[in-house]
């Protein structure tokens, strides 16, 4: 299977190119702002573990070449589930910011993605389970099948953008529908840029969510 160097990346739930705001947030809700764009230390997306002496310096040279291998390990673990799966598929490799990035691509792949993108976040977690028992290092890695996590950030993006000019206007809070860590990520990451408003996120897994908040 071929490995061409193509960055990639993101998922897509129906919930949020549809009605996925839900509410204004109630009066009695704790709407002090939290660190941002890292608004998840609990989550396994949101923990860095430093790369040991094995793996290189603490410095981007020795990350990188972590990140590399990380790719590389997930790549041989995935190549092998698709011969087992008897599954066609071409696996891109690289590294985007800090972590590696895997992307499967190709016709017959929907159900490795799954309803909702279930089976690719089950797939990712073995992936990084594996790389992991490779490097002594938990991986951060982000797996992408058939271009879902890609869809899955311009849609939320966009979505992400019209709340936080709503709230900018009405200076009412709106409350998102529940996302996984990934996603969260990117709804902080967009609202973080625009000026007036601030998220936070609020609840517990599986229905922790981002709420939109107007700058006090």
């Amino acid at each position: 299977m071929s490995a061409p160097q193509h960055p990639t990346e993101t998922a897509s739930t129906a919930e949020a190119t549809s009605g996925a705001v839900l509410s204004p947030v109630p009066d009695d809700v704790d709407t002090a702002p939290t660190e941002l764009p890292d608004a998840d230390p609990d989550s396994a997306d949101a923990v860095v573990e430093p790369v040991d002496a094995t793996g290189g310096a603490d410095g981007a040279g020795g990350t990188d070449a972590l990140l590399v291998t990380e790719g590389d390990v997930a790549g041989d673990y995935l190549e092998r589930l698709l011969d087992i799966l008897d599954v066609d598929g071409d696996i891109d490799l690289d590294v985007e910011g800090d972590r590696a990035s895997v992307a499967i691509v190709g016709a017959e792949l929907q159900d490795l993605v799954g309803s909702d993108g279930s089976v690719l976040e089950a797939l990712q977690e073995l992936t990084r389970l594996a790389v992991a028992q490779s490097t002594g290092v938990r991986s951060r890695l982000m797996l992408d099948i058939s271009g879902f996590r890609a869809k899955r950030r311009a849609d939320l993006t966009s979505l992400a953008g019209e709340a936080a000019r709503r709230v900018a206007a009405s200076g009412q809070p709106e409350r998102l529908a529940a996302m996984n860590p990934f996603e969260r990520k990117v709804v902080h990451d967009v609202v973080a840029g625009i000026t007036g408003v601030h998220s936070e996120s609020d609840g517990e897994e599986p229905n922790r969510r981002v709420v939109v908040l107007p700058d006090r």
